[in-house]
């Protein structure tokens, strides 16, 4: 179970609507994660320990991940709702200042549930897109679509 602290962060989690998939791991994050990606940390910073997909921007700006996750085949989908076949991912921002920043990414699992990795600790399986949007991530804002691997 997630420490309740974390858990406080996603008020649409709840005992019994998420499964925790894997352990602690500060290696990759939510953003490489929803790109199948469990060995970089995916952020569009300068740092040398960021990952980003060459000739894609280096902003914080929701074109900037879509355009990431171009790189591996993904287009804009119409919604997140599951499709036979095809693979989705939500991305999800959240407004300061006026600005919308990218915060979090999640992929559809064939089953129509959502994969998270919530920052450097565990990955969740959880029943809805909505289950990880609060104060943390914000809201999913877009989705993508490519057909499934």
């Amino acid at each position: 179970m997630l420490d309740p602290v974390i858990l406080g962060g996603f008020p649409n989690l709840s005992e019994g609507n998420y499964l925790e998939t894997s352990p602690w791991d500060p290696t990759y994050n939510c953003i490489a994660h929803a790109a199948g990606d469990q060995n970089r940390w995916w952020w569009p910073s300068e740092s040398f320990d960021s990952y980003w997909p060459a000739g894609v921007s280096r902003e914080e700006t929701v074109d900037a991940f879509v355009q990431a996750y171009a790189t591996l085949g993904y287009s804009p989908s119409r919604n997140g709702l599951a499709e036979p076949g095809i693979e989705k991912i939500a991305i999800y921002a959240a407004v300061s200042f006026g600005k919308i920043t990218p915060t979090h990414a999640a992929r559809q699992l064939p089953n129509g549930n959502w994969t998270s990795k919530l920052g450097t600790v565990e990955d969740i399986e959880h029943r809805t897109v909505d289950g990880v949007e609060g104060p943390v991530y914000g809201s999913a804002v877009i989705y993508l679509e490519r057909p499934r691997p």
